[in-house]
């Protein structure tokens, strides 16, 4: 296990370097660990595990708060540039665009390579700082902020910001997507230079073992009690309105049946209206989070918006049996009537029905759920990182850096925006 900057543990065993020798890599985020979100942590396990494999790491992201010091190590460097926080999302900061001072940072020290790994007003001008040096860019599609849109009566700006990610996209060497079915996906909204790269689950951490009758105790469940569990962002976008219309489904044949909600957020209060039976315990993180997992029953998922979804490989790496839209990661990675159950994406009527099969039959679940850690035994995350740091030597150093998954497309001309 490897000390790391931002609270992911580390397991990794690879040698360092991958192919050519080590490289200098500049990170952009918006978002980055003690922030709890999927981008955050899945950004990080990326960022350590290339400090890991001796890489050198330059970490450009926003100041999270005024305590908020930048890390200086061999090898490792953050840079914390101006933020503010995003509307709605108060916890969370957006970087301010600072193109000149990129252009400075990178012409004193000029990286092999620039990884963006969101596409906020930071990412952008982290694009045109690059571009304007003649850097080589990887980018990541990690948020479908173009789904977002209508769930905030924003839908007259799906075009716009759709026109917006296919150009800050197309003008990076490739584009890391999480699974196939987003490959095309966005393969059909005009976007190329797609590449899939999976992400792994630290199954040390998320283990049937963290399960705690004590924990369950203070939930106020009798051990013979379901307990269903959400985690994630309490906000519009992650369909929480189905998920309280399938634990109603569920408690209809089975009144043991509980429900728990991991996370924080905008519709929190909503929620405590509309469902007051449900227990929300806010935000959870490390070995409290994987805790509440293990001491689970079931997971139910609702959210239509993910690129890939943490939560679900968290999940069934706690032995749990996931019940989720056939999208994701759950189209992924569940095989439907064995690690979980999968209903029709949008079916709301056959995604009650599953729920309610869970609930009538908890033998079942129990071994869904010691299927479904079986399964994510095999998401590991090193293999994971091979590919990146492979992708990222080829890309530094001008080589083809397809595979067979890759969809490339003509660079064409860089267009401004």
């Amino acid at each position: 296990m490897s000390l790391n900057l931002s609270g992911v543990p580390m397991t990794l065993t690879k040698e360092p370097h991958g192919r050519g020798g080590a490289l200098d890599i500049a990170f952009v985020t918006e978002t980055y660990p003690p922030e709890v979100n999927g981008v955050a942590m899945t950004v990080a396990r990326v960022v350590e595990g290339m400090r890991v494999r001796q890489h050198r790491v330059q970490l450009i992201r926003p100041r999270q708060s005024k305590r908020d010091v930048p890390v200086q190590l061999d090898g490792y460097r953050e840079v914390l540039v101006p933020g503010l926080p995003i509307p709605r999302y108060p916890d969370l900061k957006m970087g301010l665009p600072q193109v000149g001072s990129l252009v400075r940072l990178w012409s004193a020290h000029r990286p092999d390579l620039v990884h963006i790994a969101t596409e906020g007003p930071l990412g952008w001008a982290a694009l045109r700082a690059a571009r304007r040096l003649g850097l080589p860019v990887t980018s990541d599609f990690r948020t479908n902020f173009h789904a977002y849109a209508s769930h905030y009566g924003l839908s007259l700006f799906t075009r716009p910001v759709l026109a917006y990610l296919r150009w800050f996209h197309q003008n990076t060497e490739c584009t890391m997507v999480p699974t196939e079915s987003l490959r095309r996906e966005l393969g059909a909204l005009g976007f190329g230079k797609l590449s899939v790269v999976a992400r792994g689950v630290d199954v040390a951490r998320f283990n049937p073992n963290k399960r705690s009758e004590a924990l369950r105790r203070q939930w106020g469940v009798e051990p013979d009690d379901m307990v269903v569990m959400c985690v994630g962002r309490l906000a519009a976008e992650k369909n929480l309105d189905r998920l309280v219309c399938a634990y109603r489904a569920m408690r209809r044949v089975n009144p043991k049946v509980r429900l728990v909600l991991v996370g924080d957020g905008p519709a929190r209060a909503q929620l405590e209206g509309t469902c007051p039976e449900a227990l929300l315990v806010g935000s959870k993180t490390g070995n409290d989070l994987a805790e509440h997992y293990a001491s689970a029953d079931v997971f139910v998922f609702p959210s239509l918006t993910e690129t890939f979804g943490n939560v679900t490989p968290e999940a069934m790496a706690s032995g749990l049996a996931v019940l989720a839209y056939d999208y994701a990661a759950a189209a992924q990675l569940i095989h439907s009537g064995e690690s979980g159950l999968l209903s029709p994406c949008k079916d709301a009527q056959r995604f009650d029905q599953l729920a309610e099969q869970l609930a009538a039959d908890p033998a079942q679940a129990a071994r869904m759920g010691v299927a479904a850690r079986a399964a994510a035994e095999r998401l590991d995350w090193a293999s994971v990182l091979d590919k990146v740091e492979a992708l990222f030597s080829n890309v530094a150093r001008g080589r083809d850096w397809s595979d067979g998954d890759a969809v490339p497309s003509n660079p064409g001309a860089i267009v401004e925006a």
